[in-house]
């Protein structure tokens, strides 16, 4: 079976196969796809999080295990909590993180966000404004929400990263306002109607227990 673990514990069972070979294929390419992913969630219920993809099998004899490097590059024996089961194969895995549209109230991905608000527009202005994000096109304004600011600046980050892949000349991306335009984005923000108080915060995710 195709595992998604998240912090070396179980998180869900993606999908099950009768044959090796079935569970490979499907295996290799979730991890082929997985390469078109910018914007990977890195926190989740405000702790740190990262994911891997595993293909398990049933195991032959009690000796049967896997063996990865860590980042020190030691070697380091894979452990499962069900001794039925071993690794066979162990990916890093992005799990696409999304980020919240303040006026349609709904979470979108970085796709998402691309082919609504970029995708055969004019030319786009994207700042960032402490953990949120403002799209302006013409006299159109958007105003997205993350996690915290780090978070908003590694989604501009990682959206510059998918315009130079894709060849996308239409937008402007501004990581670090400064305080004339920060000062400009809350006068215009303000008189569409959104609340100082949203406006200035700088986190929706509480600190962990």
């Amino acid at each position: 079976m195709v595992v998604l673990f998240k912090n070396k514990t179980r998180k869900k069972i993606i999908k099950k196969f009768i044959t090796l070979e079935r569970a490979d294929e499907f295996y290799n390419k979730l991890v082929e796809e997985n390469k078109n992913v910018y914007f990977g969630r890195e926190i989740e219920n405000a702790r740190e999080c990262d994911f891997e993809l595993c293909l398990l099998e049933k195991k032959n004899n009690e000796f049967d295990s896997l063996f990865v490097k860590d980042r020190l590059g030691r070697q380091m024996k894979v452990e499962l909590d069900d001794p039925d089961f071993k690794i066979i194969k162990v990916s890093n895995y992005q799990v696409e993180e999304t980020i919240f549209d303040i006026t349609t109230r709904e979470k979108i991905t970085l796709n998402d966000f691309y082919k609504k608000y970029v995708y055969r527009k004019g030319v786009i202005l994207i700042s960032r404004l402490n953990n949120k994000i403002v799209v302006q096109e013409d006299d159109k304004v958007n105003l997205f929400s993350l996690k915290n600011e780090n978070e908003s600046r590694r989604f501009l980050n990682s959206l510059n990263d998918f315009f130079v892949d894709n060849s996308i000349a239409n937008c402007i991306v501004v990581v670090e306002t400064s305080k004339p335009q920060k000062k400009y984005l809350y006068t215009i923000l303000e008189d569409m109607g959104i609340e100082k108080k949203l406006l200035y915060r700088t986190s929706t995710t509480f600190k962990p227990r």
